[in-house]
């Protein structure tokens, strides 16, 4: 980026001199296409496939690769994300209790608690935690969007107070959901 502005600089400043440059000697790894008259009389397939091959050849965007990791995108996913794993879970909870009874299991609330019941307690608590995690998470940056619909705390400084009271507020519910 910055070698072409600098060229572009240079040539503005003396095209003359930049022509007669170009004709003199070719600059080294720049590439020169002269076309003859049969390469520009291609047919509409072959210019597709020539598209397609140099697109091949060009490089990936970068992404998320060349950003700095901020609390405010990662939180924006991570809202995003939570949202989506809720409503899918909330689904296939609901096909799978219409569907049970085709495949011959049982899904009701005594069978439920009964097999909760005799779970070991480490197992009670990390599923706990891992449905009450995105669940708190979710509800409370919901409410943070909410606010910010109100028109308030938008400023950047109460932007990244908020996030971390969000993360925090996460930690918290989250433990006390798990522990009851």
């Amino acid at each position: 980026m910055l070698a072409t502005r600098s060229l572009l600089k240079t040539v503005a400043q003396n095209p003359v001199a930049f022509r007669s440059a170009l004709t003199a000697s070719p600059i080294v790894g720049a590439r020169h296409f002269n076309a003859s008259r049969k390469t520009q009389e291609q047919c509409a397939a072959a210019e597709s496939e020539l598209l397609r091959q140099q697109r091949k050849l060009r490089p990936v965007s970068p992404h998320l690769d060349i950003y700095q990791p901020q609390i405010t995108w990662i939180l924006s996913g991570l809202h995003r994300i939570t949202g989506a794993a809720i409503g899918g879970g909330f689904y296939l909870g609901a096909l799978a209790y219409v569907a049970a009874p085709l495949a011959g299991l049982e899904i009701e609330g005594a069978s439920i608690v009964a097999a909760a019941a005799s779970a070991p307690v480490a197992a009670k608590i990390a599923l706990k935690t891992t449905i009450a995690a995105p669940f708190v998470f979710h509800c409370l940056n919901g409410v943070r969007h909410l606010i910010w619909d109100a028109k308030k705390f938008i400023d950047i400084k109460s932007v990244y107070t908020t996030g971390y009271a969000v993360l925090g507020g996460t930690a918290v519910g989250t433990l006390y959901l798990a522990s009851l």
